[in-house]
């Protein structure tokens, strides 16, 4: 697959902040994705192993609201000012919708399965976006 590129003069610490965010993006999104899986399998359990903090609403849209930061900021910036693939941005949308659906409308097991999807899509978005702006790396002049 070729990737295009748009050449700016760009300093070299932006691609690699952009890819230690896209690395933070991974991990924080699989976190997330595991904690909305985990937590209300093990929600009656989580107290009396001291993380009942786990299953408290703050908790997990501060994960949300962190990953969404993250996600916007490195996958926005990746695609204005290095690769301007589409994938990404709307791999990063998707999983957001997914998150946000999933808590607006499903309860129990939908939500188990939805959320979580959501939260595997951004990190896949921050996976694409890692690759998208490595392959215009290695293009620059």
């Amino acid at each position: 697959m070729q990737i295009c590129c748009i050449y700016l003069y760009l300093p070299m610490d932006f691609q690699k902040t952009s890819s230690r965010l896209d690395n933070i993006g991974i991990t924080a999104s699989t976190l997330c994705a595991i904690h909305c899986a985990v937590v209300p399998v093990l929600f009656t359990s989580l107290p009396l192993l001291g993380l009942g903090f786990l299953a408290n609403a703050w908790v997990e849209w501060g994960m949300i609201i962190f990953a969404l930061m993250i996600g916007v900021y490195s996958i926005g910036l990746s695609y204005l000012r290095t690769h301007r693939q589409p994938l990404p941005l709307f791999l990063l949308v998707t999983g957001f919708v997914n998150i946000m659906l999933g808590h607006a409308f499903q309860k129990g097991w939908a939500e188990v399965v939805i959320v979580p999807a959501g939260g595997l899509l951004i990190a896949i978005a921050h996976f694409v976006n890692y690759k998208c702006t490595g392959a215009c790396r290695h293009n620059i002049r």
